[in-house]
């Protein structure tokens, strides 16, 4: 009997779980966020400013989602400039489309940019504001905890732009989900493909997901060359576009994360892991010890689906694809005291 990873019902959903409008430092507006996501194919957006969490439920429609969150940050605490700290940022977004209380809010500091200019428009939790922050572990876990507790998706954002080590990364508890991918921070000449900090979450324990998302602010095209919309995303499996079916889908982790190559199943079956994905160059199944496998066709054809039997001291199995470009998708990580 097979048992699905990855539902066997529903569709996949493309989703930018990570964006900027210019209510706080980006540049467009989130109608034409809109205009732009929808136009390369997305269904989801979530605009996620910095500190402020303002919903945008008119940009909902039957073919397009929105999502509404915010991203938290907390620096480290020394003289210099911006550039020379280390920084830890959260993602929260909302499970229920009509919870619009932020966590951790403080009403006299850590808002910026525009987001100054909107803060009044904020509805915030009582129990967890006024909230001082601090650039240490407990704190930025007690954070991530009340963003589940209120009622949040959790995710930690892109740790290699954050200057954030495993000294750091290791002691944070309570996300949902880590950015194994980050286009904006890719851009701008960061190595922001974070497979290793995925691993080393894993193996220390902690049973998180993994997202792909672009952290666009549509700010910086001549600086880059390029856009950064459109550049990672996270494929959602769900029964339809209703906002809390959607968010149920996240919090079961029926999704993987993209920067090109599309996975079409995954399944156990008789000890078995399968996967059927779009043409690729190589297919990789990673776990939490040295079980690790690695296919590609022998005769330089792309393969487009492999198998890998399940031993139960792997701790942990998720599988990366590589298409010709060396353009990544990544499975969840599964335990296997979960799918054996």
């Amino acid at each position: 009997m097979k048992q699905y990873l990855l539902p066997n019902g529903g569709q996949f959903f493309k989703a930018n779980l990570h964006c900027h409008s210019i209510l706080s430092d980006g540049r467009l507006t989130p109608q034409e966020l809109k205009e732009k996501y929808q136009g390369m194919g997305y269904q989801i957006l979530a605009i996620t400013d910095h500190e402020i969490m303002l919903p945008h439920q008119d940009l909902t429609d039957e073919h397009f989602l929105c999502l509404h969150g915010y991203e938290m940050e907390v620096n480290e605490e020394k003289e210099g400039e911006y550039a020379n700290k280390r920084t830890c940022h959260i993602g929260l977004i909302a499970l229920e489309k009509d919870n619009l209380r932020q966590v951790c809010w403080h009403p006299e500091k850590y808002v910026f940019a525009n987001g100054l200019l909107h803060r009044h428009l904020v509805q915030f939790d009582p129990q967890s504001s006024p909230y001082e922050r601090r650039y240490d572990p407990a704190c930025i876990s007690d954070m991530m905890k009340k963003g589940r507790e209120g009622g949040f998706f959790v995710t930690y954002n892109h740790p290699t732009w954050s200057q954030e080590g495993s000294d750091r990364y290791l002691h944070y508890h309570h996300m949902h989900a880590m950015e194994i991918c980050n286009f904006d921070c890719i851009l701008e000449g960061q190595q922001e493909y974070n497979p290793r900090v995925y691993n080393d979450m894993l193996r220390n324990g902690e049973k998180i997901f993994c997202i792909a998302a672009d952290d666009n602010h549509n700010r910086d095209d001549q600086l880059f060359g390029m856009s950064d919309s459109g550049g990672a995303w996270t494929m959602i499996k769900a029964e339809n576009l209703q906002y809390r079916t959607v968010t149920k889908a996240l919090e079961a982790g029926h999704f993987y994360a993209s920067r090109g190559p599309k996975i079409h199943e995954l399944y156990v079956e008789d000890g078995v892991l399968h996967i059927a994905t779009s043409p690729a160059r190589e297919i990789l199944f990673s776990c939490g010890n040295r079980r690790a496998r690695f296919f590609r066709s022998e005769d330089g054809r792309p393969v487009t689906h492999a198998s890998y039997p399940l031993h139960a001291d792997c701790i942990y199995v998720r599988v990366t694809v590589v298409d010709d470009r060396g353009m990544t998708a990544d499975t969840n990580a599964y335990f296997m005291e979960d799918i054996l």
